[in-house]
């Protein structure tokens, strides 16, 4: 089997990575990519964003399977030009895509398939917004309605920056927020691998959202995760499949847009059970990276599977004992702003630890120097007994890589576990 990955950061890079690993697999293309990708896949310019170049490239390298990585494109449709070529593609439709697209789409679907949720309000104006946050009251969640990579929700007791925050994302044409009771305890995502009626669930991960430790500062992308989390009920995997997962398979299929890909379900673990934060169509970053490291069945023999609309023909995913923990290291300025250009070292060093995988995320070549390239440069995997020893290796490996300016979180999977972050902040 032939795959192709698109994308150019750290989620992509270990889809690659997982995708080597894969007997089945015979070649790993990947489009753009990134100098991280390029020791396992052979690269590819493409412009993610056009879906006849991407449908062209799959057609060019003989792709059997084409992964859409990121977000935008899916929501732009690129999955649905490549499908029109008779070329296998695991991620969502166009329209499906709408589940990460907008937010008030999104929970709209829930509400018709009955999924436990926050309470929510859709606004367009600041009468609408100041209604909604004197009903569901502090702490207050505002969360721009379409795509923000990752930086689009604020959590906050303080009014005046959630007016603030939702008042930029409404002055866009077009531009709405979702306002959102708070859901107390803590986050966890859940990745399904959905064939439009049939869905298996990947391990948990616990993300850490907020710059600095603690939980505190600005929202991010994610400054880390890991896996397993041995303090959850050991059958959430099964209550969101059947409470979540399922009834929004079938509501998607209801409203003729089946969902094919990956349904990363953000969720808060409340005194009442578990309850969606939001959706979105693609796997997590940094989220997905640790799972994917104790993943024990070959990732592209599923990913192909729900491509096909076959996920009953193959066994639902098994996990190796251990667990896997990733620090990602930001660049100088991150979130608000990002440091380029500035020399990387020691990536050798970290990826010769033991168990170790350094993954690309914003890293570019200057000649034959790697250079920064985004907010978040790298992340830092690491494989271990326990989440402990996974830590560990993971922060020693860390250590050897330095760059001016760097950013990383010191207490990612520390005790005590699962209650370093608190929820409704997924975005990621």
């Amino acid at each position: 089997m032939k795959t192709l990955v698109i994308g150019t950061g750290g989620r992509e890079h270990a889809l690659v990575l997982a995708l080597a690993a894969d007997p089945a697999v015979t070649e790993v293309h990947a489009a753009p990519g990134n100098p991280g990708m390029a020791a396992v896949a052979t690269l590819h310019g493409v412009d993610p964003m056009s879906g006849s170049d991407v449908a062209d490239l799959a057609e060019r390298v003989g792709a059997d399977l084409v992964v859409v990585g990121p977000e935008a494109p899916l929501v732009a449709g690129v999955a649905d030009a490549v499908r029109a070529r008779g070329i296998a593609v695991f991620g969502p439709s166009g329209s499906a895509a709408r589940l990460e697209g907008s937010k008030a789409f999104s929970k709209d679907v829930m509400a018709a398939a009955g999924v436990p949720t926050a309470g929510a309000r859709t606004c367009d104006g600041p009468e609408e917004v100041a209604a909604a946050l004197d009903a569901f009251g502090p702490p207050y969640v505002v969360k721009d309605d379409a795509l923000a990579a990752g930086k689009g929700v604020v959590v906050t007791r303080d009014r005046d920056e959630a007016v603030a925050h939702a008042a930029l994302c409404t002055s866009r044409d077009g531009g709405r927020v979702v306002v959102e009771e708070f859901l107390d305890g803590p986050e966890v995502s859940l990745f399904a691998i959905c064939d439009g009626t049939t869905a298996h669930a990947l391990q948990p991960a616990q993300d850490f959202k907020r710059i600095f430790d603690g939980g505190r500062g600005p929202n991010t992308g994610g400054m880390g995760s890991y896996t397993p989390l041995t303090w959850a009920r050991p059958d959430l995997a099964e209550v969101v499949l059947a409470e979540v997962v399922r009834p929004t398979l079938a509501e998607m299929q209801r409203r003729g847009a089946p969902f094919v890909g990956c349904l990363y379900v953000g969720l808060a673990l409340t005194a009442s059970g578990p309850r969606v934060i939001e959706f979105n169509v693609r796997f997590g970053d940094p989220d997905v990276q640790p799972v994917l490291a104790v993943l024990g069945s070959p990732l592209g023999t599923l990913l192909a599977a729900a491509a096909d609309g076959r996920l009953t023909d193959v066994p639902p995913p098994s996990f190796r004992d251990g667990a896997a923990v990733t620090v990602v290291l930001a660049s100088a300025g991150y979130p608000e702003s990002s440091s380029k250009g500035d020399v990387i070292t020691g990536v050798e060093a970290a990826g010769a630890e033991p168990g170790v995988d350094v993954i690309h995320a914003g890293t570019a070549l200057d000649g034959d120097r790697l250079v920064t390239a985004g907010g978040r440069v790298l992340a830092v995997r690491a494989l271990g007994s326990d989440v402990a020893d996974a830590r560990a290796r993971a922060y020693a490996a860390a250590d050897r890589i330095s760059f001016p300016g760097l950013q990383r979180r010191s207490d990612i999977a520390a005790e005590p576990l699962g209650v370093v972050e608190g929820a409704s902040v997924t975005d990621g």
